[in-house]
């Protein structure tokens, strides 16, 4: 059985003391790891409030319908049931999470107002004293639909006639005036035509739940001086402090976020979804309020990782130079934003890859289709971006004959090389790497290889 290293306390003694705060190589513990491992580390779900209410939501069944009547008379007859809340109730009803970084506009509601985009959509949340009367009070809510015809696919969302599901009149995110997020290098339709052969590939992901051990949830409770404490798993404190106070109408001094640990996020818990409602129950009842998904929401309606479906066509050279790249990428935003657009961007500033190509052309849609809305996930717009890119290296590497890490070193970035975006590479190290790597598993490199380095570009 392997043994763990003993943690060298002494180090943390001379780092409180002024040591010099060398950590790498050193076996550093984490902050919080005894607090996990002997089970004191506390979460939102461990505060007992005296009092507390508990919210529950009814969802949309449909994809894309609008709504003909709401009646939430079951609801209230369930016993325990203190308040139904619908979108009249929401002082500010509309916003976006990135409208803090000046991207708009706000287009998701907090309730649905007369339509809904996507099955699980909010429509009307429940406050009840126990969460088994909420959970019955929101099964109890009748709404009346119209079905419309929905979008599932991001190409078939931006074909000619298809029906439009956004309030803006597109299906697609509008980027400075423009429908996708655009990169423009040289003339890549010069490329293709100076190219000895042209590689395409279609590469495609799914949408990704992040799974987390604990839900998304928190507990509000209400304070002598009529400011609210969110007891919170968010990991964006100050984005649910701003947003929950925008939606509220209320100044940002009035709610008091405490956060802290979050049990498993990877970038599922910064979208502000849980603390308005449950703000806003604890507001019109006077009392603390809890709304924690239930293990089902979570994997139904909590944002996942956007699906992306990416087209790569490449112009190269026999001997593995790489002339031309056109990239045409979606990101399937689902229903509304969230930080699809940002992701999107992102996704856009990777492209082409850590390759110098003289010339490229990069269309990146942020695509809205009648899906659960996607958001943030660890390395969102980078890494299938990634996936695709070296798969697609991969597969130029086998028609050419090639060994797959010579063309990457022949392409790689070395300094001083003018990126596609008009930035000048620095400090690539790129090569320095992959010949490493080389080394490590014991790939053989001819001397011409061994000899290259990111200082400078050599023939080979």
């Amino acid at each position: 059985m392997a043994r763990f290293t003993p943690i060298d306390t002494e180090y943390f003694k001379g780092e409180r003391t002024g040591g010099d705060f060398t950590v790498i190589g050193s076996p550093v513990q984490r902050s919080d790891a005894r607090a996990h491992v002997t089970g004191r580390t506390a979460f939102f779900e461990d505060l007992t409030v005296p009092g507390m209410t508990h919210v529950k939501i009814h969802r949309s069944t449909r994809h894309h319908a609008l709504i003909d009547r709401v009646d939430v008379s079951g609801a209230l007859e369930v016993p325990g049931v203190l308040r139904v809340i619908t979108h009249e109730d929401v002082p500010a009803n509309w916003y976006t999470v990135l409208r803090l970084i000046g991207v708009g506009p706000d287009d998701e509601p907090v309730l649905a107002e007369d339509r809904v985009l996507y099955r699980g959509e909010p429509i009307v949340a429940v406050v009840a004293e126990t969460e088994e009367a909420a959970r019955e009070g929101a099964a109890r809510v009748a709404v009346d639909y119209t079905d419309l015809p929905a979008v599932l696919d991001v190409e078939e969302a931006l074909a000619d006639g298809a029906p439009i599901i956004k309030q803006s009149g597109t299906n697609h995110f509008v980027y400075e005036g423009h429908r996708c997020r655009r990169i423009r290098f040289g003339d890549v339709e010069r490329g293709f035509a100076e190219a000895d052969r042209i590689i395409e590939g279609r590469y495609a992901s799914s949408p990704i739940e992040h799974a987390p051990v604990e839900p998304t949830g928190c507990v509000v409770v209400p304070q002598g001086d009529g400011r609210l404490r969110i007891h919170t798993n968010t990991q964006a404190a100050f984005f649910t402090l701003d947003n929950t106070a925008l939606i509220l109408d209320v100044p940002p001094t009035d709610l008091r976020v405490v956060g802290g640990t979050v049990g498993g996020g990877f970038g599922g818990k910064v979208d502000v979804i849980v603390e308005p409602l449950a703000c806003l129950a604890a507001m019109l009842t006077g009392r603390p309020a809890k709304y924690v998904y239930s293990r089902a929401e979570e994997m139904q309606v909590s944002s996942t990782r956007a699906a992306e479906r990416i087209y790569i066509k490449d112009g190269v050279m026999d001997d593995g130079r790489i002339v031309a790249r056109k990239i045409t990428l979606y990101v399937d935003a689902g229903a509304y934003s969230r930080h699809s657009p940002y992701g999107t961007t992102k996704a856009a500033a990777h492209m082409p890859g850590p390759y110098t190509i003289p010339n490229v052309h990069v269309d990146a849609h942020c695509v809205y289709t009648n899906r659960t809305p996607s958001s943030a996930m660890r390395g969102f717009g980078v890494t299938i971006g990634d996936f695709a890119l070296e798969s697609h290296m991969d597969k130029v590497a086998r028609e050419l004959g090639m060994d797959p890490l010579r063309l990457r070193l022949k392409n790689a970035y070395r300094d001083g090389d003018m990126k596609a975006h008009r930035k000048v590479a620095s400090g690539a190290a790129l090569v320095e790497v992959m010949q490493r790597a080389a080394e490590l598993v014991g790939h053989d490199l001819p001397p011409e290889y061994r000899a290259m380095s990111s200082a400078g570009r050599s023939e080979v």
